[in-house]
């Protein structure tokens, strides 16, 4: 049961992205582009997504174990350091160079949009180098 739960989250998720157009980079570009030819319609699904957030999460922080009953874990709050903001400005560079975030660019890589490959190739790189630069104390560990 949990399985096809995830399958159908998965489905609504990526058929939400694609009828949003998170998944064509242009209209990504457009919403980035403030000084040029701005198209705000990005900013509904966002404002969207924290408003489902907003809802959502502290529901889920009263929670050990999922609604399919596997263990929820948390990170434990960190300090801002220069890893965190580095990191931000990489993912940030990365969305307005490539038009995607990881989501958007797996569900239009499904869909068969080639380009999305560079980015995925890209993106599973990051995540290898930095799962080879993590040293295992700077895991996070779950609240208790």
């Amino acid at each position: 049961m949990g399985l096809l739960l995830a399958l159908l989250s998965g489905l609504v998720f990526g058929l939400g992205l694609i009828a949003s157009g998170m998944t064509d980079p242009l209209k990504v570009k457009a919403f980035l582009d403030l000084s040029g030819a701005w198209d705000p319609s990005l900013a509904l699904v966002m404002v969207s997504a924290i408003a489902v957030g907003l809802v959502a999460v502290p529901i889920a922080l009263r929670r050990r174990v999922s609604m399919v009953g596997g263990t929820i874990e948390w990170p434990l709050p960190n300090r801002i350091d220069r890893r965190l903001v580095l990191g931000g400005a990489l993912f940030g560079a990365g969305w307005g160079i490539g038009g995607f975030c990881p989501g958007p660019a797996l569900v239009a890589l499904g869909s068969g949009f080639a380009p999305a490959l560079v980015f995925v190739l890209a993106m599973l790189a990051g995540m290898a180098m930095h799962d080879g630069c993590m040293a295992p104390t700077d895991q996070q560990e779950p609240l208790p």
